[in-house]
């Protein structure tokens, strides 16, 4: 099996501000604690056991396990719920939704990451323990962004089936009930058919969404079977007795506004640098949480409001509120993060592009609470390319390089190539531009008017060889058409609707070829301090 790298930058597919962190940008400093490389976690692990107490550790050990309920639990993960209650264990989090049979294939690289850093730092740091956690994003409720996953159509690679949860939903995610993911399984035993790996499928969708009551519980049990030896532990941060670690940050929200004045005074820094903003803060970063209900709580004369909701507070009965029902109390996208560093020994969190954006604005912040700003590592990002294809690539004189270009530029770039006639007009266009400099020297010896017609001549010829360059291009592209079908088709199977297969494609046709099999691959080829993108070939 070969395995193939490209810098991130070179995609096309990552924000500046990311390839510039990757880079180690001195710009960048200020947004975060520590750069993840092995040597810089020894100092990472000296902060955060200053600041985590073992009262804090047997808490949080024995909710954890309370959350399991009567699932089954590994060994492996048996093992570190149980060292979690020492002083020399920490963790390392990755976070994500509730997504729908795990969503995009971008969740399992979340997770082999954060499993494959733990296992390099025990490498690295033996008198230490690491433990891979997954935090559930319980709390959410944007229930379009997680009701679904894609499959190729019928087999069709250049097709992409969208499978659907249709239902009503209000409040929490994990609350909702798995009503209606009958009828998803139902279509799933069409499409899936009835081979040995789909039957295995089909069991991880019925054993997770059919024998479960909510979201939360079927994603948790869904992810503990398909990590079931790693020693992967699950968290649900929608627990009464964690929310008690929050309650002092959920005070200064009402209180100071603090969280909306660090971010702010963060973010207008980032802005500055021409980073964009990528979470914007409130004025009060929480929402209040209670069946069927996850509204922002907003402040007006003094009184506190549950927005979309008959639900107020003075001042005095909203802080009573979150010492008596702190479970009452959600943090959004800005606090879950301060939410998740209270609550665990953390030493990294690993996420997408998008999600360490907002995290480069939270670090004054962090400082200001005093709590240990994780490091940030950027999770794997892969293409898994069928031998098959690879093999096509070759016949055609195809890089896996070229396939990241916009599908005009990679056809242009491929005419070029393979057309029996000369497309490049760079040798008339120097030879066009010497003539023009004998008549510049001409020009000189009169008035300035004669040499700004020669320059507005010289622009008039570059131009038109453009476009004749142009308009040969595109006859050599419909000459040629039937050449370049194959490889549209081709960077259409990896590329769905022209983006990265990692954002579209669920793991489940993978797991049809190749069955269990194509996890271990998975997990074997992710480096997590490899910083460049992988290709992987199957």
């Amino acid at each position: 099996m070969s395995i193939k790298s490209i810098p991130y930058k070179e995609t096309g597919y990552f924000s500046k501000l990311i390839c510039d962190y990757l880079a180690e940008e001195k710009s960048l400093i200020p947004f975060y604690n520590r750069f993840p490389n092995l040597e810089n976690f020894k100092l990472q692990i000296e902060e955060k056991q200053n600041s985590f107490n073992i009262r804090q550790r047997r808490l949080l050990s024995k909710q954890i396990m309370l959350q399991y309920g009567y699932n089954s639990i590994s060994q492996a993960t048996l093992t570190n719920l149980d060292l979690l209650k020492e002083n020399t264990t920490f963790t390392v989090t990755t976070g994500h939704q509730l997504n729908l049979f795990t969503g995009p294939l971008y969740f399992l690289y979340k997770i082999f990451s954060t499993i494959n850093l733990c296992e390099k730092l025990k490498e690295h740091y033996p008198n230490f323990n690491f433990v891979p956690v997954y935090w559930m994003a319980t709390e959410d409720h944007d229930f379009e962004e997680i009701n679904y996953f894609n499959t190729y159509k019928n087999n069709n690679t250049s097709r992409l089936e969208k499978h659907k949860w249709d239902r009503n939903s209000s409040g929490a995610v994990g609350e909702l009930s798995t009503e209606g993911l009958n009828e998803v399984f139902e279509k799933l035993k069409t499409q899936f058919g009835n081979s040995e790996n789909a039957k295995e499928l089909l069991k991880y969708f019925s054993d997770a969404y059919l024998k479960n009551d909510n979201l939360a519980d079927a994603t948790r049990h869904l992810a503990n079977t398909l990590f079931f030896e790693s020693g992967l532990v699950i968290v649900d941060g929608n627990d009464e007795v964690l929310k008690k670690h929050f309650i002092p940050y959920a005070e200064k929200e009402i209180t100071e506004n603090l969280s909306f004045k660090k971010v702010s005074e963060t973010t207008k820094k980032l802005k500055d640098l021409g980073h964009p903003e990528q979470v914007h803060p409130r004025e009060i970063n929480l929402f209040y949480l209670n069946k069927n209900v996850r509204e922002r709580i907003v402040e007006s004369e003094g009184d506190f409001y549950v927005n979309n909701t008959e639900i107020s507070f003075s001042k005095e009965e909203i802080l009573a509120e979150i010492n008596d029902k702190p479970q009452c109390f959600s943090p959004n996208a800005l606090l879950r993060p301060l939410y998740q560093e209270a609550v665990l020994p953390n030493l990294c969190y690993i996420g997408g592009g998008g999600e360490l954006a907002y995290w480069f604005q939270l670090k004054d912040y962090f400082n200001e609470v005093k709590v240990p700003f994780p490091i940030l590592l950027l999770r794997n990002s892969a293409l898994i390319v069928p031998k098959k294809l690879l093999e096509e690539l070759e016949t055609y004189d195809v890089s896996i390089k070229d396939l990241f270009l916009p599908q005009q530029e990679l056809i242009s770039k491929h005419v070029y190539k393979i057309s029996d006639i000369e497309i490049d007009f760079s040798e008339q266009r120097a030879f066009l531009k010497q003539q023009f400099k004998d008549l510049y020297v001409l020009a000189e010896k009169t008035d300035k008017s004669f040499l700004g017609a020669v320059a507005a001549q010289e622009k008039k010829q570059l131009n038109g060889l453009d476009k004749l360059e142009s308009r040969l291009l595109k006859a050599q592209k419909r000459k040629l058409s039937e050449k370049l079908n194959p490889v549209k088709n081709i960077q259409g199977t990896l590329f769905p609707n022209g983006s990265l297969q990692e954002r579209n494609l669920n793991f489940s046709n993978f797991y049809l070829d190749n069955g269990e099999e194509i996890l271990d691959i998975i997990k074997e080829n992710l480096d997590p301090l490899n910083l460049s993108f992988t290709i992987i070939e199957v």
